[in-house]
């Protein structure tokens, strides 16, 4: 399996896997309101097995309310394995080379929505435990989760802020 950053070529297939990965177009509707919103860094990839994509992971610009300034941060999400291919460690190459990639950007923490069994293997602690307050109520606290990258500090701490294209796809919480 290969993981790569995502070319305009593939979106039609990354779609796809998001549709499936979901059961919905919904998730799919959120990934393109975000591409074509100021908050898309372009932070994209993909894994490929066989030729065909099987996962999708993207990260895009979200903010932490700061008691010191508005900082930006990364937003995990979504991120989708084709059905056929998940419980093969498609999910965890994915996020682990994905990861490794974004750690020498700017950004100091990357949250996530997520279930905390699969990505605390990669250093994700609840948010609450850093001092982060989840941007919805409907967030329940196992899965508000952030990751600190190296130019991380511990000042850093507030509320984060939600990209608008997850308010009006209502991509908040369960």
């Amino acid at each position: 399996m290969k993981v790569r950053p995502e070319t305009p070529a593939d979106e039609a297939a990354v779609r796809s896997v998001v549709v499936d990965a979901f059961e919905s177009e919904k998730v799919a509707e959120l990934l393109d309101d975000l591409r074509t919103g100021p908050t898309w860094l372009g932070v994209s990839f993909v894994a490929e097995r066989a030729g065909k994509i099987v996962g999708h992971v993207a990260y895009s610009r979200a903010w932490v309310d700061s008691p010191e300034r508005l900082l930006d941060v990364l937003q995990l999400s979504p991120m989708s394995v084709r059905p056929d291919a998940q419980g093969s460690g498609v999910g965890t190459e994915l996020v682990t080379k994905s990861l490794a990639l974004v750690r020498d950007r700017d950004e100091p923490l990357v949250f996530l929505e997520g279930s905390p069994a699969f990505y605390t293997r990669f250093g994700f602690e609840p948010g609450a435990s850093l001092g982060f307050t989840a941007p919805s109520v409907r967030i329940p606290a196992r899965a508000f989760q952030v990751l600190t990258l190296p130019s991380y500090r511990p000042w850093m701490t507030g509320a984060l802020v939600y990209p608008d294209a997850f308010w009006r796809h209502d991509a908040v919480g369960p």
